[in-house]
């Protein structure tokens, strides 16, 4: 079992930053693929970042160049560093937590970024 905790959402303002982290309980952290998603409101959710257990990233187009990923195994904890934001960014942004496969196993309770114009 893994409980995933996210943090760092807030306010600001377009071409700001915000870094948001996800703290993960469990002894397994650095067996996990994580992952960031997010959902604005009327929309589904969507991917935005995933980093593997090794490090390896992909972003959805959206956000690469100015969002980045990592993890930092020894603390449990994985991040987003969120730069240049846009309005279009606003939504409550969720992390996952899988061991394989394509679905996500745990998820947090989101954290909400809004990005004012």
């Amino acid at each position: 079992q893994v409980q995933l905790v996210e943090s760092g959402g807030g306010l600001v303002q377009a071409g700001g930053s915000l870094r948001l982290s996800c703290a993960a309980s469990g002894r397994t952290f650095n067996n996990y693929a994580m992952g960031w998603f997010r959902q604005a409101p009327g929309k589904e959710r969507e991917f935005v970042a995933a980093i593997s257990w090794s490090g390896n990233t992909r972003y959805a187009d959206s956000v690469k160049g100015r969002f980045t990923i990592s993890r930092d195994n020894a603390k449990n904890t994985v991040y987003l560093q969120m730069n240049s934001l846009k309005p279009e960014d606003t939504a409550v942004y969720y992390c996952g937590a899988k061991l394989g496969g394509t679905e996500y196993d745990y998820w947090g309770q989101g954290t909400q970024v809004t990005v004012s114009s």
